[in-house]
């Protein structure tokens, strides 16, 4: 699995993406990041592999080894995020897009099956070009005009978490998680977990369902002690819990 974020600043996104993808079964996960940041990942977690990219065409190697990519967590939206951005957009792998990915792709908007995209109301409303007060007025909506407009598979993140697949079915509410997990990084984790379970063979739709349910999951085991003050790195071990459960 492909991590593609981490600019400098916000390096912390992308390892909380990676070791959570490895927190949920995750064989091997790697870190396509600034030079300057490679060495912050590797000694906070040495099972991560962190690989220095300053220029897109570096990417190609990890992409041939990848089975699915993760783009987004603390990419930033300057000129080396949006390089690696671009760089994926003929890519045939599975991705989720997440955070400045998102914030990227409304710039250039374009369609893909084979993808998830996992906005909060901020990144939906740049999405759709409107308001979040529209985005919250009806969020099955919201997600079902995303996944129209963009394809693949739309996690609306917030309370209940809005999952639509654009097969046909009703969109999915998940009713797990708590007010604790309204707090920084708690997407990033989200990305990694969905991402983990890509490589692990399920297909988008199962994986975004999946991985939505195994995140609000480990939330509401980590706030048995306390929702004030939890942060996203508590549902760490509340994941591999679950995974053995």
């Amino acid at each position: 699995m492909l991590i593609v974020g981490g600019d400098q600043g916000t390096v912390g996104a992308a390892r909380l993406a990676a070791e959570a993808a490895l927190r949920s079964g995750a064989g091997l996960v790697s870190v396509a990041t600034r030079e300057a940041s490679c060495a912050s990942i590797i000694a906070g977690r040495p099972e991560i592999m962190a690989q220095p990219i300053e220029e897109p065409q570096a990417l190609r190697g990890l992409l041939k080894r990848a089975d699915a990519v993760v783009v987004g967590p603390g990419l930033g939206q300057q000129k080396w995020g949006q390089s690696l951005f671009d760089s994926l957009s003929e890519m045939e792998l599975p991705v989720l897009v997440d955070a400045d990915g998102l914030n990227l792709l409304a710039k250039q908007p374009d369609r893909s099956d084979k993808r998830i995209l996992t906005p909060h109301p901020g990144e939906a409303a740049r999405l759709l070009d409107c308001s979040t007060a529209d985005i919250a007025s009806d969020r099955i909506a919201a997600a079902e005009e995303i996944q129209k407009r963009y394809g693949g598979v739309v996690v609306l993140k917030g309370a209940g978490s809005v999952i639509c697949d654009g097969l046909g079915r009703p969109p999915a509410i998940c009713s797990d998680g708590n007010p604790g997990m309204a707090t920084a990084g708690m997407g990033d984790l989200l990305s990694g977990v969905i991402g983990s379970l890509l490589v692990q063979g399920y297909d988008v739709a199962i994986a975004a369902e999946m991985g939505v349910c195994l995140h609000a999951a480990a939330g509401d085991l980590a706030a048995r002690d306390g929702m004030r003050g939890m942060i996203a790195s508590d549902l760490l071990p509340a994941l591999r819990s679950l995974l053995e459960a």
